[in-house]
């Protein structure tokens, strides 16, 4: 097994979810870093299409690269809430990039309710999909990529949240759904592949968007910075920790100091 190093012009990261959003912004910095990129989707075929064509626009030259290997950026449809599409998912990746250096587990549900109100966070089936898409996924995926990230000394890299680590957000069910338990667990289980967690704040995606104007506002009037973090800002974390060969078990909050 080689020793853990930073992402390089061979490394391959695949990243879940990613049409779109934070997934999207997190392969654009992953791109724009040399790194060959495997994205995600189950209905967005013209979004991950249209993504692909970014990807190719963003990729640097190197003189070192080899100007037949192909593919540097592949799309993969997948769902995700599935575990032997998840496994499919990692074998996919396998078959046709070679090698698989980094896995951004990006995917996640939710439901808005009224976290305040205990009769609006007790349908059963809210509980059902958030520990599946927001638990079971993330830990079914991860088995089926870690031996080989444990062959290339590579990271995995979950989208966990702030709901997680304080008691807030869209559901009690996402926020206790949310929390990074698992990535602590994996961690101590499976080094030496790194397991780490980013926990944003409201984020203004399709998601962050359905919440009210005035919660937002809030959320900035709150943070020391004035400001909330932007898909840019985590991608550009998860970056970090996956170049971070000493980091495992670690979860980074981006909320502009809100939880202070």
């Amino acid at each position: 097994m080689s020793m853990p190093y930073m992402l390089t012009s061979s490394s391959v990261a695949l990243v879940t979810a990613s049409s779109a959003g934070l997934g999207a912004a997190t392969a654009r910095a992953l791109a724009r870093n040399g790194v060959r990129v495997v994205i995600n989707y189950l209905s967005s075929k013209e979004k991950a299409d249209k993504l692909l064509e970014d990807l190719n626009g963003l990729q640097p030259e190197t003189g070192s690269r080899d100007a037949d290997r192909v593919p540097q950026f592949l799309a993969i449809k997948a769902d995700v809430s599935q575990r032997a599409e998840l496994s499919r998912l990692i074998d996919e990746t396998i078959d046709v990039m070679g090698r698989l250096d980094l896995v951004v587990s990006n995917q996640g549900w939710t439901k808005m309710r009224n976290f305040q109100d205990l009769d609006d966070n007790v349908e059963e089936s809210d509980w059902d999909t958030c520990f599946n898409m927001n638990v079971k996924s993330h830990l079914f995926l991860f088995h089926a990529a870690r031996k080989h990230l444990e062959a290339s000394g590579g990271s995995f890299i979950t989208t966990a949240s702030l709901a997680g680590v304080k008691p807030s957000g869209s559901s009690v069910a996402y926020s206790v759904t949310k929390a990074i338990h698992l990535v602590k667990s994996l961690a101590l289980i499976a080094g030496p592949v790194r397991v780490n967690s980013v926990s944003p704040g409201i984020l203004l995606t399709d998601w962050g968007l359905q919440f009210p104007a005035s919660k937002v506002e809030a959320a900035i009037g709150k943070s020391p910075l004035k400001r909330i973090a932007t898909v840019e800002d985590v991608a550009q974390q998860i970056l970090f920790l996956a170049n971070s060969a000493s980091t495992t078990g670690a979860n980074s909050v981006l909320d502009a100091g809100l939880s202070l």
